[in-house]
C-alpha cells in the first residue's frame, strides 16, 4: 500500500499469519508491521519496526496514526513520523526524506499499539464478558491521514478451556472502550480535543491557558501542530514558550517552523540560547535560520522564505503544477513557480523568471514551463527594506515576490502575509486574541 498523495497498491494482509476477509483492501494490521525492515528511499537499511504510535481524539474521531517506532541496528529506538512513511508492503517500509535520530521518547497522551494495547483485556460495549485485544488495524482516513479503524478481539482462555483456539472477532473501534476522548481524564480530553482544530484556534486555547497548563498541553501536542500553532502566537508568548520547553523538543518545533517564523523567534532570544537551539537543529535547516539572520528583520531578506516553488528551464508545465500541488506549500507560495537554472535549492542558479499559477493552469501541460515566463516580473534585492518591498507588492498586486543577490541567483521568496505581519502593530495577534475573548466571554464561543 502506498501512502501519502502517490496512490494506493492492494495489500494482502493477515491476522499474525490467520487469514482475515476484510471489507477493504486499504487495511493493514498492525502486528504485521512488526519486524518488518525499514529502508530508506535508496534502499539503505534503517532498522526494524518495534511499534506503532497512536494518539486518541475528541468528537468520535478514530485514534490519529502518528508514526512507527522503528529500532536501529544499535538497539536505539526513533520515531518516524507517517508523513515520512512512503510505502509499505508486504516484506518492507520504505520511508523518504530526513529521519531524526534522536532517540524515541514517548509523550503525553500518547499509546504504543503493540506495548500497550496488545493482549489488553477489554470489555467491548454492549458485551458481559471480557475479551483481550488481540490485533489492531490501521486505515487512511480524511486529509490523508492514518487512524485506526478496526480492533481484532479474541475470547479469553478461561471462557473456552478445552477449545483448540479461541475465535477472533474484527469489531469497529469505537466499540472498545478507552480508545475515544471521553474514556479519558478531563485534561486528555482537551488535548485529544485539541488535534482535530485549526493552528489559530489551537494558538488561541494556549493563548487563554495559565503558563503550566500551557506547557502541558505543549508537551502532548506533536511538533508540527505545536509549531503551526506557535506562529500565530504573539511573540512573546513564542518566547515564553519556547523557553518551556527543553532544548531537544523546542529544536524539534523550530524545525518543523518555517524557516522566516523560525528565524524571528529565535532572533528574540538570549544569544547562548539561540546558539543552544541551533546547535540541535538538522544542519540544513539552522543553515536557513542562521542565513535568514544575517538579514534586518525589516528587510525583503529577513522577511523571505528560502522555501519557494522552483523548477528547471526543462521542467514542463505539468511538472510545475505537481510543485505547487505539494500540500505542504502555503497557498501564497504556490501563486508562482519561479524558473532558475540548477542547482534548484536556494540560492539557486541563474534566476530566469517567474510563472504565475494562473498562467499554468492555461497552458497545454507538455509545454516547458520556461515559455510561459513573465517577463515584466521584478524582483526584490534582500536589501530592500520595508516600505520598498510594500510598494513593489501594491505596485505588482503581487502575492508572493521573488528575492535574488547581485549574482543573479534565487535567495527566496517574500509573501503578502509576510509584509502585512511587519505592517500591522507588534502585538497584533494577542490584540486579536484579546478581542475574540471580549466578544465571546472565554475565547471559545
Amino acid at each position: 500500500m502506498v501512502l501519502g498523495n502517490v496512490g494506493m497498491l492492494v495489500l494482502n494482509v493477515s491476522l499474525r499469519g490467520y487469514p482475515v476477509a476484510v471489507s477493504t483492501s486499504s487495511v493493514i494490521f498492525i502486528s504485521r508491521l512488526r519486524r518488518l525492515p525499514v529502508i530508506d528511499s535508496s534502499g539503505d537499511p534503517m532498522g526494524k519496526v518495534r511499534d506503532v504510535v497512536v494518539q486518541v481524539r475528541g468528537q468520535r474521531r478514530p485514534p490519529k496514526v502518528k508514526g512507527i517506532v522503528s529500532e536501529l541496528f544499535g538497539r536505539r529506538r526513533v520515531y518516524i513520523p507517517m508523513e515520512r512513511v512512503y510505502s509499505i508492503d508486504a516484506v518492507q517500509v520504505v520511508v523518504s526524506g530526513v529521519v531524526n535520530t534522536k532517540r524515541f521518547h514517548r509523550r503525553e497522551g500518547e499509546t504504543l499499539v503493540v506495548e500497550d494495547l496488545l493482549d489488553r483485556q477489554v470489555v467491548p460495549r454492549g458485551a458481559s464478558s471480557p475479551t483481550s485485544i488481540y490485533d489492531v488495524s490501521m486505515s487512511p482516513g480524511r486529509a490523508g491521514e492514518w487512524e485506526v479503524s478496526r480492533i481484532a478481539l479474541k475470547e479469553l482462555a478461561r471462557t473456552r478451556p478445552f477449545a483448540a483456539s479461541r475465535p477472533v472477532t474484527i469489531v469497529p473501534w469505537h466499540e472498545v472502550p478507552g480508545l475515544s476522548a471521553g474514556d479519558a481524564a478531563e485534561s486528555d480530553a482537551k488535548i485529544a480535543e485539541m488535534l482535530d482544530m485549526l493552528p489559530a484556534d489551537v494558538a488561541r486555547e494556549l493563548h487563554d491557558m495559565a503558563p503550566e497548563r500551557r506547557a502541558e498541553v505543549a508537551q502532548a501536542l506533536d511538533d508540527r501542530q505545536l509549531a503551526d500553532a506557535m506562529e500565530e502566537l504573539p511573540e512573546d508568548e513564542q518566547v515564553s514558550l519556547i523557553q518551556l520547553l527543553d532544548p531537544e523538543r523546542a529544536a524539534d518545533v523550530l524545525e518543523e517552523m518555517d524557516p522566516d517564523d523560525a528565524a524571528d523567534l529565535i532572533s528574540e532570544l538570549s544569544d547562548d540560547l539561540a546558539e543552544v537551539l541551533l546547535d540541535r537543529m538538522r544542519p540544513e535547516d539552522a543553515q536557513d535560520v542562521r542565513d535568514l539572520l544575517a538579514y534586518d528583520d525589516e528587510s525583503a531578506g529577513g522577511m523571505m522564505t528560502p522555501e519557494p516553488v522552483i523548477a528547471g528551464p526543462d521542467y514542463t508545465v505539468a511538472d510545475a503544477l505537481a510543485l505547487a500541488r505539494v500540500e505542504e506549500v502555503p497557498p501564497a507560495l504556490a501563486a508562482m513557480v519561479f524558473v532558475c537554472r540548477p542547482p534548484l535549492e536556494a540560492p539557486t542558479g541563474k534566476f530566469l523568471g517567474g510563472v504565475h499559477l494562473q498562467r499554468l493552469l492555461r497552458e497545454p501541460p507538455s509545454t516547458l514551463v520556461s515559455r510561459h515566463i513573465d517577463s515584466e516580473l521584478q524582483p526584490l534585492r534582500p536589501s530592500d527594506d520595508l516600505a520598498q518591498v510594500s510598494r513593489h507588492f501594491a505596485t505588482y498586486d503581487f502575492v508572493v515576490a521573488p528575492v535574488v543577490d547581485d549574482d543573479g541567483r534565487l535567495l527566496g521568496a517574500v509573501t503578502v502575509d509576510d509584509v502585512l505581519d511587519h505592517m500591522l502593530p507588534e502585538d497584533w495577534r494577542g490584540i486579536q486574541m484579546d478581542e475574540v475573548v471580549g466578544q465571546n466571554g472565554d475565547g471559545r464561543g
